[in-house]
């Protein structure tokens, strides 16, 4: 994809009921809790919002993930919203001005994150129409695979949230059982 001229934050900060970004806004999703929808027509390579949060190191992150994981296993809720950036840092996305944060997982994207720096950005790989929701495939390992089904309801759809380099190794997994 060619790099795109990256948009203007606003400079407040805003509750994560609001975009950070004119191409889309935060719903009630069908597919789980909240989702991230346009608002208008985007067009294929669009840049649409940035992946905001805390820049912390791989120990850090491991710490973090770990608890969270614990305390999803107790309430049943997945609050994990830290993404790779590079070998030594990852960013915590769960801070509240961080909408993207609620792009919910598809085995079918419209779109995906690029890192440029440390910067992430969510940006189309189809036009997107407008009242579409945004998904991008978190692109997990199946290390945990049991513990992270898919909800998106795709003709597609491999029944848990898997990047698509492991499909292929899923498939023969759930043949297995």
């Amino acid at each position: 994809m060619a790099k795109k001229k990256k948009p203007k934050s606003k400079s407040a900060l805003l509750p994560d009921e609001e975009c950070r970004s004119d191409w889309c806004e935060v719903r009630q999703s069908g597919i789980h809790g909240r989702g991230v929808f346009a608002t208008k027509d985007i067009p294929n390579e669009k840049y649409i919002i940035e992946y905001v949060g805390e820049k912390i190191t791989k120990e850090e992150s491991d710490k973090r993930g770990w608890a969270l994981f614990d305390k999803a296993q107790e309430t049943g809720g997945a609050a994990v919203y830290i993404f790779t950036l590079d070998d030594d840092w990852d960013l915590d996305g769960d801070v509240p001005e961080n909408a993207a944060r609620l792009i919910n997982h598809s085995c079918e994207p419209n779109c995906e994150a690029y890192i440029d720096g440390h910067s992430i950005w969510i940006a189309a790989i189809r036009e997107i129409k407008s009242g579409e929701e945004l998904y991008f495939n978190y692109g997990f390992d199946l290390e945990n695979y049991k513990d992270h089904p898919c909800r998106c309801g795709t003709e597609s759809c491999v029944g848990y949230i898997a990047g698509e380099d492991y499909w292929d190794e899923l498939q023969a997994l759930l043949e297995e059982e």
